[in-house]
Parts: structure tokens; C-alpha cells; sequence
């Protein structure tokens, strides 16, 4: 399938975001010190990273533009479910207005269409939701589709030599191949799907 005659990535990552702010809307105060399946991140951590991090740094790459990742951004403070929002709706207004067909350039060389980098934030977005609902013990009903797409999409691009030890991604922590999808995904991105239940 070629990047003109592609699904469009932008339902999904709607839904994505919906998704996320949905869980996020519903942590309270006191539950921000709480440990999640990030390793060595607490929610306050973990919503700084989706709040203050991620929706600035994925606005840029929807731009086309490249990203600073190591750039400090100020902290998330206690507001964070309406700066979630905030800052969602920028981030879609800048994909409605992009080219998906753009092409732009790889890290490692290469070029590839604007559309791919939505299915990375789909991917964040997704797992980071899974997180947070383990951490707050919300029980939500997560949507399969976005996880379904996040784990065919990161199963093609996440290489060996990104996890370890300091690096991005923990270890893959084997799951059934007929587990439910997001204790496949929760597994592929190494963490734990019984992480709630051991920590409880």
C-alpha cells in the first residue's frame, strides 16, 4: 500500500487522544505520587511527560520540523487535565493542516511520508493511557483498535538496540500470543501486564 492510498492515521490518533485525556480528567491530586509501570516514574513524572513534553514535541514533528527531544519544558503543575486538552487541540489543528504525503527525512537516512509520524504518537499515547490507568486503578474500557495498531506499528520499528538498561525501552516481557491486546502491547513495551496486581 502506498502512503497516498493509506488509511488516514489521524481518526486514530483522535480517538488516541480522547482516549488519553479521558483517563487523565479522572487522576486526582493525591494520586499524583503514585508509582506506574514506567520504571522509576510516578503520575506527577508521567503526565509531565504527555502534557508538557510529548504534545510540544509531537506538535513540532507535525510540522515536519525536526525535534529537540532532550529540550527541558516547564513543569505540568496541577492543572493538567485541561492543559492536556489545550494543548490536544493544538496538536490536531497542526495535523488537519499538514500534508500526510510530505516527505521528510529519517535519522538514520532515508525519507518517509509525513503520516508515519502520527503512528509513533498513536503508539505514546496508547501505552502511556494502558500506564496510567494501572497506576490509578481506573477501570476503563481501553479501545482495542489503537492497540492493535500501536503493537503492528511498533513491532516494525523497534529495534533491539533500543532497549536495555538506560535505554528508551525496558526488555520485551513475553505475553501469550492469545493474551488480550493490551497485555501484548504492555508486553511489548516491556512492561509488566500483571504490574497492577503486584504492586497492589
Amino acid at each position: 500500500m502506498s502512503p497516498q492510498s493509506g488509511p488516514n492515521p489521524l481518526i486514530l490518533l483522535d480517538r488516541a487522544l480522547e482516549q488519553c485525556a479521558s483517563i487523565i480528567s479522572g487522576i486526582g491530586a493525591d494520586q499524583a505520587h503514585l508509582p506506574t509501570p514506567c520504571h522509576d516514574w510516578d503520575v506527577a513524572t508521567l503526565l509531565h511527560h504527555l502534557v508538557v513534553q510529548d504534545l510540544h514535541n509531537f506538535t513540532v514533528a507535525a510540522r515536519g520540523e525536526n525535534v529537540d527531544w532532550q529540550a527541558s519544558r516547564t513543569v505540568v503543575g496541577a492543572d493538567w487535565s485541561h492543559r492536556f486538552r489545550d494543548s490536544a487541540a493544538v496538536l490536531k489543528r497542526t495535523w488537519a493542516a499538514a500534508d500526510l504525503n510530505r516527505l521528510i527525512a529519517l535519522p538514520g537516512g532515508g525519507e518517509a511520508p509525513l503520516r508515519s509520524r502520527a503512528s509513533q504518537q498513536i503508539a505514546e499515547f496508547t501505552v502511556h493511557a494502558w500506564d496510567l490507568t494501572q497506576a490509578t486503578g481506573q477501570r476503563v474500557q481501553l479501545d482495542t483498535a489503537l492497540a492493535e495498531h500501536s503493537l503492528l506499528w511498533s513491532q516494525r520499528m523497534l529495534r533491539p538496540e533500543f532497549r536495555g538498561r538506560d535505554k528508551t525501552f525496558g526488555i520485551e516481557v513475553p505475553v501469550p500470543e492469545d493474551a488480550p491486546i493490551y497485555d501484548r502491547l504492555a508486553g511489548w513495551f516491556g512492561r509488566d501486564p500483571q504490574w497492577a496486581r503486584a504492586k497492589r
